[in-house]
């Protein structure tokens, strides 16, 4: 019979004869030929897909995450690509957001969250010749796919996007940058005229719809002005300028039309 004190030795010996026995027969990993049709079985693929491209005079290096996630955050006062510049100089930054909101409260449990897939980062470089070192342009942050409700206050934005709604007549109406044809949407207000959608009064966008999530979102921070090439959903970009620059047109609907942004706080458990 094996006493409580006895235990500890016991143990001890067992371990010491386990420990001698291993190096007496140590196991063997032993190699063996495999067969096409056994690695045709094989599959595998990386998380980081690495990828280069050429396009208008400029190469791209590009590091995309192959992943879906799902988000629920909030960020406060942010301010991109602040500088002086001759002209519209607007509020001193290309991009200043009060508010933006992955995700609200307010709904349903899936509303609580964003999804996004495939997020990247891509360098841009000027194409070299004659064996002479290519020159670093910029870079831009963006997804191939986003969808869900997005909280989102903007008092000046440097960039492309539109925003869709419908008046109380049932007619289209849009915030578009593209209707900025004195600055070109460089640190546009939002202000429009009538039939539109003022930008002050965009609470959030609503990204994607039944036919699928919205393909075009990025932002970029360049030296000089580049045309990248057309995105996921098919559609080439407008021109993106020098400084901090979004792009964001695809499958967006305006969440509110009266300036106010749903709440996104935290479940109650």
């Amino acid at each position: 019979m094996l006493t409580i004190k006895q235990a500890p030795r016991a143990l001890a010996l067992f371990a010491c004869t386990f420990c001698i026995a291993g190096l007496m027969n140590p196991a063997r990993a032993q190699m063996r030929p495999m067969s096409e049709e056994d690695m045709s079985e094989v599959h595998g693929k990386g998380l980081i897909e690495l990828s280069n491209t050429s396009y208008g005079g400029y190469d791209f290096s590009r590091a995309a995450l192959d992943a879906d996630i799902t988000l629920s955050a909030n960020l406060r006062y942010t301010r991109l690509g602040e500088y002086t510049v001759t002209g519209r100089n607007g509020l001193g930054a290309d991009i200043d957001m009060p508010l933006l909101q992955f995700g609200r409260s307010d709904g349903t449990d899936a509303q609580r969250l964003v999804h996004i897939s495939n997020p990247y980062i891509e360098f841009v470089y000027k194409s070299a010749s004659g064996g002479s070192p290519r020159e670093v342009i910029g870079m831009r942050l963006g997804f191939d796919a986003i969808s869900g409700d997005i909280g989102l206050k903007l008092n000046t934005l440097s960039g492309s996007m539109r925003v869709t709604s419908t008046s109380v007549d049932g007619a289209t109406i849009a915030m578009d940058t593209r209707t900025d044809l004195a600055g070109g949407g460089k640190r546009w207000d939002g202000a429009c005229t009538a039939p539109c959608l003022p930008m002050s009064q965009v609470g959030g966008v609503t990204a994607g719809d039944a036919s699928g999530p919205s393909r075009d979102f990025w932002i970029s921070l360049l030296k000089t002005g580049v045309q990248f090439a057309p995105g996921a959903n098919g559609q080439a970009p407008d021109m993106a300028q020098a400084g901090v620059w979004m792009n964001w047109r695809d499958k967006l609907t305006a969440l509110t039309t009266n300036g106010v942004t749903p709440p996104n706080l935290p479940k109650v458990r």
